[in-house]
């Protein structure tokens, strides 16, 4: 359980790194289902030796508070002071955010390089340029740019994770158009990289080789 200052307590579940040169992958879920849906996602890294810590938001899962944007950033900084007490540097952590996640991890990481503590790397998968975005992209009738109270802007900050990044994400995505992950691409400065398969959509880029090209990407670090 990882413990918040406010009180919160939140289901999270820890694999310490084994071996010389192993990252530890703090992932930061999406919107829906919970860490157990992820295990199978994440197995790959651990049978190569990387840590994983896949923490649960709160108001998920049967986790207590109110999933907000202020309450997922905390989420995300208890995670790392988290790793920090088991003597995981900084530079060894690879912050991956999943959809909604992405908000959170671009904020931690921009954060972490402004306070001249940058993580080691960052992955996005499907990522959004901002929550209040997509919810226009879905419902073009409505002001919903401007009704989201959430908004998430990674794009903002996107330019200052001070980290290497990559990005995945899927051709036929309808839920996260794949144009966000290429605008954020654009904007992000080096060393970056973006994947995109044409025929994946969503939930399904790891039935296409996500895993392999992130584990690429650690070996490359």
């Amino acid at each position: 359980m990882l413990h918040m200052e406010d009180g919160i307590d939140l289901l999270a579940w820890y694999w310490p790194a084994r071996g010389q040169g192993a990252r530890t992958i703090v992932y930061l879920h999406g919107n829906a289902g919970h860490i157990g849906s992820r295990a199978g996602k994440v197995r790959p890294f651990l049978a190569s030796g990387h840590g994983v810590l896949l923490v649960e938001w709160r108001g998920y899962a049967g986790n207590s508070g109110a999933p907000t944007e202020q309450g997922f950033a905390a989420d995300a900084r208890a995670a790392l002071a988290f790793l920090a007490g088991w003597g995981v540097e900084d530079e060894d952590v690879l912050l991956y955010g999943e959809s909604i996640g992405s908000g959170p991890a671009v904020r931690l990481a921009a954060e972490r390089a402004a306070d001249g503590r940058p993580v080691g790397a960052v992955v996005l998968e499907a990522p959004f340029t901002s929550a209040a975005t997509v919810a226009q992209t879905h419902y073009p009738w409505l002001p919903a740019y401007w009704l989201e109270r959430d908004r998430h802007d990674s794009l903002s900050r996107i330019d200052r994770i001070g980290a290497p990044l990559l990005i995945l994400h899927g051709g036929r995505d309808r839920v996260v158009p794949v144009r966000m992950g290429r605008t954020h691409h654009a904007k992000a400065v080096d060393p970056k990289r973006i994947v995109v398969w044409p025929e994946a959509a969503h939930n399904d880029l790891y039935d296409h080789g996500a895993a392999r090209v992130v584990l690429d990407f650690l070996i490359a670090l």
